[in-house]
C-alpha cells in the first residue's frame, strides 16, 4: 500500500498517458489477443444507453411543457454522459478492429484520451447518482411526480449497472490522480444550477429549483449541500479505485505493477 500510494502521488499521475495502449482495447478477464470481444460488449452496452436515452426524451420529453427542462437534471446529464462515454468506449475497439492496434509511441490517440477521461467522470457519476436519488430524492419524486418505474428504474438504477459492467470489464488503470475529473463536472453542475436559479428557471411543478436540496433561496443550505456532494464524489471515486484494484486481483492483471515500474524512474 506505502507503494503503491508513493507511486500514485506524482504529477505524472495527473496526465492521461499509459504506456500500454492495449489497456483500452482489451478485456481484463480475455486472454487472447483480439480486440473483438471487448468490441462487441461496448457495443452492446452503447445501445443500452441509447435506448435509455431516447426512451428517456421521448416519455419525459412529452410529458414536460418545454423539452428543455429534460436538460436540468444531473440523472439526465448522467444518461448523456454514460452515453457518450460508452460510444468512445466502442470507438476506441473499432479502432483497433478495423485499422490494427493503437500506436502510442507519441502517446495516446486524443479520442482513447477522451474516453479515460469520460471514464473517471461517468463511473463515479453513476454511482453517486444513484445513491443520491435512492437515500434523498424517491420519495419526493414519488409524491409530487408520478415517474414511470421502469424508465425510473433505468435512469437511476441501470446507469450504475452500466457503468460497473464497464468498469468491472476493463483493463486500463483507474489513478487516484483523476478524482479530479468528476470533481469538476461537479462544480460546473453546481454553477448551473445556480445561473438556472438566477435566471429565473423553474422546474417541471413550478418550483424555483431544480432539486430540493440544492435550492439557492436557502444559500446556507445549498453550500452544506455542495460540500458534502463534493466529498461524496471523492469518495464514490475512491470506491471506484478499489473496484479497480479487486477487478485486477481477481483477473490477475498487473496493469497497475508494470505502470508503477515505469512511472518510478520519474521524477517527483
Amino acid at each position: 500500500m506505502k507503494v503503491y500510494l508513493k507511486t500514485q502521488f506524482r504529477l505524472s499521475m495527473f496526465k492521461l498517458e499509459h504506456e500500454n495502449p492495449s489497456d483500452f482495447y482489451l478485456s481484463c478477464w480475455q486472454k487472447n489477443r483480439t480486440s473483438l470481444p471487448f468490441f462487441c460488449v461496448r457495443l452492446l452496452l452503447f445501445l443500452t444507453c441509447v435506448g435509455i436515452l431516447v426512451s428517456s426524451l421521448v416519455i419525459m420529453g412529452g410529458s414536460f411543457s418545454n423539452l428543455g427542462l429534460w436538460f436540468i437534471y444531473m440523472t439526465h446529464w448522467g444518461v448523456l454522459l454514460i452515453t457518450i462515454t460508452t460510444a468512445f468506449a466502442t470507438v476506441v475497439s473499432c479502432q483497433v478492429y478495423f485499422k490494427g492496434p493503437i500506436d502510442a509511441t507519441f502517446g495516446l490517440p486524443w479520442y482513447t484520451k477522451i474516453y479515460w477521461a469520460l471514464f473517471n467522470t461517468t463511473v463515479p457519476m453513476a454511482f453517486f447518482i444513484t445513491i443520491y436519488y435512492y437515500s434523498l430524492l424517491a420519495g419526493y419524486v414519488g409524491e409530487d411526480w408520478q415517474l414511470d418505474p421502469v424508465l425510473d428504474f433505468f435512469l437511476h438504477g441501470m446507469n450504475s449497472i452500466i457503468m460497473f459492467i464497464l468498469l468491472m470489464t476493463s483493463r486500463h488503470p483507474i489513478r487516484l490522480m483523476h478524482f479530479y475529473f468528476v470533481l469538476c463536472i461537479g462544480i460546473i453542475y453546481l454553477a448551473f444550477s445556480g445561473i438556472y436559479y438566477a435566471a429565473g428557471g423553474l422546474d417541471p411543478l413550478g418550483n424555483h429549483y431544480i432539486y430540493p436540496t440544492l435550492d439557492w433561496k436557502l444559500p446556507g443550505q445549498t453550500a452544506i449541500m455542495a460540500v458534502v456532494a463534493a466529498v461524496s464524489l471523492i469518495v464514490v471515486y475512491l470506491l471506484v479505485v478499489a473496484l479497480g484494484a479487486i477487478r485486477d486481483a481477481l483477473t490477475g492483471n498487473f496493469a497497475m505493477r508494470s505502470e508503477t515500474m515505469h512511472v518510478s524512474t520519474e521524477p517527483y
